[in-house]
């Protein structure tokens, strides 16, 4: 939902601090996504964002720790997310599917974190990333666990054939989040809005519907949970009202450089 500010009180004032905050989160995001933590300037993100340099240093020190808090925003949401449905009742099919769901809806929701990920992945295969490690121990690493831990409880039940455990799990983040890394390159090949709700609730059906082929050891139900589970009305909503914005902008930075 967009924010809502007073007429009588300015965004980039510390009298809107929430806003104040959301507003240079949202700006860095694009520049960081953009441009890279190196390429990023602090005066175009305050611009941007409709604040002023000083305030926008009054939240965040330099541009590292703004950088950090840009990660911290989408790992805290996604951690929190996936967690619950992992953690959730039900046996370990049902918990599987919807933890796969609620991992591409969260990206789905943001989707410049798909490329600001991938840039950090790279720096840190050129090591230069004095982030990569943090974000995977602070995040990464308890989803991992969590998620091995419901494939080993699928197997042991049966509901789910054996498999690596530590392979599979991988692959299921990579099925999840490659779809978001080449959207420009469907976008040639197919000629459509990937990012639109349309292409996004087929991309999210897809998804589970090969997760429960490969995984179920009863392929004809897994595949029919997936289904259940994709298309769940409380899954809708959020997706397609942020796909909604993301698309008109076309992931383009707000604001001019300076």
């Amino acid at each position: 939902m967009p924010l809502q500010v007073s007429s009588t009180t300015r965004r980039g004032t510390r009298r809107q601090p929430a806003a104040s905050r959301r507003a240079i989160l949202r700006a860095a995001l694009a520049a960081f996504a953009r441009k890279g933590l190196a390429g990023a300037r602090m005066d175009a993100i305050a611009a941007a964002a409709k604040v002023n340099k000083a305030l926008l240093y009054y939240y965040f020190r330099d541009k590292e720790a703004l950088y950090d808090a840009v990660l911290d925003d989408f790992f805290v949401r996604l951690l929190s997310r996936v967690t619950r449905a992992l953690d959730g009742a039900g046996p370990a099919g049902e918990r599987l599917l919807t933890y796969a769901r609620a991992h591409f809806d969260c990206i789905a929701e943001s989707l410049h974190y798909a490329r600001l990920f991938q840039g950090e992945l790279m720096s840190a295969g050129r090591g230069k990333s004095s982030h990569l490690t943090r974000v995977v121990d602070q995040y990464i690493w308890p989803i991992s666990l969590r998620l091995v831990e419901v494939l080993q409880a699928g197997m042991a039940s049966g509901e789910f054939r054996q498999v690596d455990a530590r392979q599979f799990a991988p692959s299921i983040a990579g099925m999840i989040v490659h779809y978001f890394l080449v959207a420009p390159v469907a976008r040639k090949l197919f000629s459509r809005d990937p990012f639109s709700q349309e292409a996004l609730q087929q991309r999210r059906a897809a998804v589970l519907d090969f997760i429960a082929a490969a995984l179920f050891a009863d392929q004809s139900a897994g595949v029919k949970l997936a289904a259940e589970v994709a298309s769940r009305a409380e899954a809708q909503p959020r997706v397609a009202s942020q796909v909604a914005k993301t698309s008109t902008r076309r992931l383009r930075v707000q604001g001019k450089h300076k």
